[in-house]
């Protein structure tokens, strides 16, 4: 599992910002696309990791 730093976000961002403006190269594109991947497969990580921890009980 990838770790969401700063830097990552900051360049998620800054591919998107130059999306909108400039467009962007087909190597960005890929950079782009494994980027995303690589935050959304961090962010699964940290939801089922706190899943986990979820206890239920029953107080009947």
């Amino acid at each position: 599992m990838e770790l969401i730093d700063q830097q990552l976000i900051s360049r998620i961002n800054e591919l998107a910002h130059k999306q909108k403006t400039t467009g962007l190269t087909e190597e960005e594109k890929q950079e782009q696309t494994k980027l995303r991947q690589i935050y959304l497969q961090a962010i699964r990580g940290q939801v089922k990791q706190q899943l986990s921890r979820i206890r239920f009980v029953d107080n009947k």
